[in-house]
């Protein structure tokens, strides 16, 4: 007795005395995560984005070292990529040049190519539970790691379940007390785990986060030193769910709230390792906790061996990056047809998503009359939107921002943008309560009672359902926002922006107009093309959509800018801005099918005739320019290239509607570069990999624009880069398995991969293998400019972000020097060496 209140009074001192000490660890920890947004918001993410102001090895090494997880790609991906001539012996030797032009460096080629023999030599640090856990019991039951990560994650997916569960668990508002109270109720965990006391451990637990901590510290008995690395280890050891609570943090941002979900896992975490080393025998404990100090107060020793040995792989990273700037330097080098002087009749305004790219370039072979340009898919329109019928603000921007305006659906008469108060009201009604009655349905399934009874009474109606899975339809894409909406509504339901007053309208689209270089060369047709994929069954249908609209379609932003841009106030108030736009000029939306490549154009009933004609002709333009697309698309997807174009579309679309599908299109796979600059820079050239731009420096004498593009666009693509290149280096922890295996969690938070583990981030393996290997390239982004050299290099010294992507190897950039290519360095440009 007076042993343990000893030991009580122990642990209450060091809570007293660290207090402030083990806070600041678990924020320096919980500040390495970033978040994994929804999958019905699937915002492609830079997963080390938090982690960039070091060096790009340095950490590789500390996820490694801390977690065991990959940065570069793996070894016998590089020696695959070597056997295939990906890389040469020359695109290594400069690799091994430009290392060393960086520091010293020993490194040779031929050792270079002998690594590629075996994994590189880099030890994971153990935690407590590996060091508990006997090696001969963990063969005959469950590992304790996986125990943990188990019961860890299945409490979080009861936990944040909001949307799927009919009966959802009640307990504690915190996710510890949650947690805690679920060990406490778990009776099985003694007999699982073969540890015949652990349930009187756990029944100490304490009751507050805060609480916790200290008291678990006191278990392990670790340095503090090694506190805030420990800390971070045990957020990998759980990392989907630890992205999940950052993500939930990550939302209260702009209300400058805090939130505790992630401190409050690292506690679970932690506690979790306590509560073993109280429930193992006194000896084990001690040969554990001895060892755990050993290896932890040598851990910035490791950190520093790993990144010794990962030099390795940082030369072969490059070198595979050199491998494919090798040709693409030398088609930016090519110089384009010089094209005829053509006044353009339409201007197509696309996103600059890679899938655009093939797109444009078949419309400008097409037809002549037609001028491409590429801006950011949500338009400049930082909109949240509303469906009819619902109450959602549906974010439509760039992950990295927030929304600041408001876009609602409308119902209008027909060849009308004011909104019709009664018709609206009518056909949202109308929507909510099929909506509704859609949702009572799919809930009577559900009832245990139902099992059978349902099966018997209704089964026969699924028959037609099972005949669509069986022979997949060839229907065109629907959209989502208006299902259960009469068709009497559907073409006058117009997204309309909201709580703004003409002289913001006017301020907002003069911004939008000068940065897509729009403010005096307009055409007598302007349309702004979103994007959005098309697929059934699919968890991950969000990563085909608009990278640039939160994972979402981006035909609400298009129409939205085109419906204000109409409208004659707002082309008065641009007018006494000096920005005319012709009265023959009329903006229109549509919206591009990137699984299908067909283009749908919205709000035709508001064209007037001779706008309306330009549309037509255009429409059959997009259809030929399609069908040469799809042409070029089937032999990547394992189609047969029918020579009827009729028929052709059918399998694309049959495709797209295969509940059985796994592989739709393939996304933005195998995405590399990005240009900002002309179109005279990209025209005419086979750029399917590259996100493109449209910027004129000449018109940008403030370089306001250049910075815009830089620390948007540019960012942008660098999260979609990242996120492909994380999910094919390391699929364990930043990919979301095969999707063959999903089970979807709350409906929209993520997916196990089975029935239990991590939660499961990033993009799943058939987005990016061809099921006989890797399809998907994992070469850092290389961004190319089109700018003078002093204005990038004022912009990247006014942001750090900036200066620590380019300077810490997270991506490259060059730019245009007349025709010949700078590579930025440290501060100043050199000749790109390819």
């Amino acid at each position: 007795m007076q042993a343990q209140t000893a030991q009580r009074l122990s642990e209450t001192s060091l809570a007293d005395r660290d207090d402030g000490a083990w806070q600041q660890a678990l924020a320096l920890a919980c500040a390495g995560i970033m978040p994994a947004w929804p999958l019905d918001q699937a915002v492609a993410v830079n997963p080390h984005w938090r982690r960039i102001g070091m060096p790009i090895r340095r950490v590789a090494a500390r996820l490694a070292v801390l977690g065991d997880f990959h940065v570069f790609p793996a070894r016998d991906m590089m020696r695959q990529a070597w056997a295939t001539g990906e890389m040469t012996g020359e695109d290594l030797a400069l690799a091994l040049q430009l290392q060393a032009s960086m520091g010293p460096c020993s490194v040779t080629q031929d050792h270079c190519v002998a690594q590629l023999a075996g994994p590189a030599r880099v030890r994971s640090e153990p935690l407590l539970v590996d060091l508990l856990d006997d090696a001969v019991q963990r063969n005959r039951r469950w590992p304790w790691r996986a125990a943990i990560v188990f019961q860890l994650s299945q409490v979080c997916a009861t936990y944040f379940d909001r949307h799927q569960a009919d009966w959802r668990a009640v307990g504690s508002p915190g996710l510890y007390g949650f947690w805690r109270e679920s060990m406490v109720g778990d009776h099985g965990l003694s007999a699982r785990l073969g540890l015949s006391g652990l349930m009187a451990q756990i029944r100490q637990l304490p009751l507050q986060p805060e609480q916790a901590i200290p008291w678990a510290l006191a278990q392990l008995e670790l340095d503090q030193g090694a506190w805030p690395d420990y800390f971070e280890a045990l957020l990998l050891s759980i990392n989907g769910w630890a992205a999940w609570c950052a993500y939930i943090g990550w939302q209260k941002i702009p209300a400058a709230q805090e939130d505790a979900r992630l401190s409050d896992l690292l506690a679970c975490r932690l506690a979790w390792e306590a509560v073993l080393a109280k429930a193992v025998p006194a000896a084990a404990r001690k040969t554990a906790l001895t060892a755990l100090n050993a290896s932890w107060h040598e851990v910035d020793q490791r950190i520093a061996e790993a990144d010794d040995a990962l030099i390795v792989d940082e030369i072969w990273q490059c070198a595979l990056d050199i491998g494919f700037q090798r040709g693409f330097a030398q088609l930016l080098r090519t110089s384009a047809p010089i094209q005829p002087a053509v006044v353009p009749e339409v201007q197509a305004v696309f996103c600059i998503d890679t899938r655009s790219e093939r797109m444009r370039r078949a419309l400008e072979a097409l037809w002549p009359g037609v001028q491409t340009r590429a801006f950011a898919g949500f338009f400049g329109m930082p909109i949240h939107y509303t469906p009819l019928g619902t109450n959602v603000r549906r974010p439509q921007l760039p992950g990295l921002a927030y929304p600041s305006i408001a876009v609602q659906d409308v119902v209008t008469a027909f060849g009308e943008t004011g909104a019709d108060e009664i018709r609206t009201a009518q056909a949202s009604a109308a929507r909510r309560h099929h909506l509704a009655q859609e949702d009572q349905w799919l809930g009577l399934t559900r009832w245990p009672n139902a099992t059978f009874s349902f099966v018997e009474a209704f089964g026969v109606g699924y028959l037609g359902k099972i005949a669509r899975w069986i022979r997949p339809s060839a229907k065109s894409r629907t959209s989502e926002d208006q299902q259960r909406l009469f068709a009497a509504h559907r073409g006058q339901c117009r997204p309309m922006v909201m709580g703004l007053d003409i002289a913001q309208k006017v301020t907002l689209a003069a911004d939008i107009l000068h940065t897509m270089g729009l403010d005096d060369r307009l055409a007598p047709l302007v349309i702004f093309c979103g994007h959005a994929g098309h697929s059934t069954n699919n968890a991950h249908a969000s990563t085909l959509d608009c990278g640039a609209c939160h994972g979402r379609p981006g035909d609400a932003n298009a129409r939205a800018l085109a419906l204000m841009l109409n409208d004659d106030q707002v082309r008065a108030g641009l007018q006494q801005l000096g920005l005319k736009i012709p009265a023959e000029t009329v903006f229109m939306g549509a919206l591009h099918n990137t699984t299908t490549d067909e283009i749908t154009g919205f709000d035709l009933d508001l064209l007037p005739p001779t706008a309306l004609a330009r549309w037509k002709k255009m429409e059959q333009v997009f259809t030929d320019a399609g069908d040469r697309i799809r042409r070029e698309r089937a032999p990547t997807l394992g189609m047969e290239v029918r020579p009827d174009a009729a028929s052709l579309l059918r399998d694309f679309r049959r495709r797209a509607n295969d509940g059985s599908q796994t592989r739709p299109e393939w996304g933005l796979t195998r995405n590399a570069a990005f240009i900002i600059g002309p179109r005279e820079r990209s025209r005419d050239r086979l750029l399917d990999r590259v996100y493109l731009h449209d910027y004129d420096a000449r018109f940008d004498p403030d370089s306001r624009v250049l910075e815009q593009l830089m620390m948007g666009p540019m960012l942008v693509t660098n999260w979609l880069s990242w996120q492909y290149h994380a999910s094919s280096c390391d699929p364990l922890h930043y990919g979301a398995g095969n999707k063959v295996l999903h089970n979807v969690v709350d409906g929209h938070i993520g997916v196990f991969e089975g029935n239990g583990g991590d939660l499961r981030i990033g993009l799943p393996q058939q987005s990016l293998s061809d099921g006989q290997g890797w399809y998907h390239q994992p070469v850092r982004l290389t961004v190319v400019i089109d700018a003078p050299a002093d204005a990038i290099t004022a912009v990247i010294a006014r942001h750090t972000v900036l200066q620590q992507l380019c300077d810490h190897g997270w991506m490259w950039l060059w730019r245009y020097e007349g025709n010949a290519l700078q590579r930025y360095a440290q501060g100043g440009w050199l000749p790109v060496p390819v």
